[in-house]
Parts: C-alpha cells; structure tokens; sequence
C-alpha cells in the first residue's frame, strides 16, 4: 500500500498519524523528492476525473494565472499540471494494488477501509 503527498502537508500529516495509530504500513511517496511519472498520473486519471484529483481551493491552483485555470477542463488538459505542479493535486491519495482507494483524508472513511 501507497500514501502519496507532500510530508510537510496537515492533510497528509494526519493520515500518516492515522496510519501509524492503526498499526498499518503504508510505503510513502513524496511527490517533492520523488516526482509524478505520466504513467502513474493517467493511471489515476483513469479512476478518477480531474476534478476529484486536482485540489482547486489549495494555494498551488489559486496562485495559477487564470488562463492555465480555464484551460484545465478535463483529463487531457489536467494531466500536463499534475506532472508540472504536484502541488495541485489533493492529499493524500491512498493506493492499494495500483486502485486509488482514497483521495483526500476522512477518519470515518480510513476507519471503514481497514476495518477487519
């Protein structure tokens, strides 16, 4: 299992914690050191639209110029920004076997997926 994000984010700090709390071993992958590859990026898009998988009331899209905003108005058009500014994509997202389990992070959802 997978925990992407940024290590420095609250959102991913709070999952990680989570995580730890609950004894699950998450691999982490921080997109600062370790970057976005297209591959994985349309993978994701693949099980996700754009609009759950970029983060539009973060810092990184409303320091965005406008146009970059407009132009971005589904998959094809999202995927250059998330590889470009990883930043912009929500946190954390939770992988398991290449499925994205969950993007963002939610106690009462975390608690449902790793019940036993």
């Amino acid at each position: 299992m997978k925990l992407y994000g940024i290590p420095n984010c609250n959102t991913v700090k709070k999952a990680r914690d989570w995580l730890t709390q609950h004894d699950i071993a998450v691999e982490f992958h921080d997109f600062k050191k370790h970057g976005l590859s297209n591959e994985l990026a349309q993978h994701w898009l693949g099980q996700a639209d754009w609009e759950a998988l970029i983060n539009r009331k973060g810092l990184t899209w409303r320091g965005l110029p406008d146009e970059v905003k407009q132009a971005v108005i589904d998959n094809a058009s999202a995927l250059p920004l998330m590889l470009e500014k990883t930043s912009v994509i929500k946190r954390p997202l939770l992988e398991k076997n290449g499925k994205l389990l969950h993007i963002g992070f939610d106690e009462a959802v975390y608690t449902e997926l790793f019940k036993h």
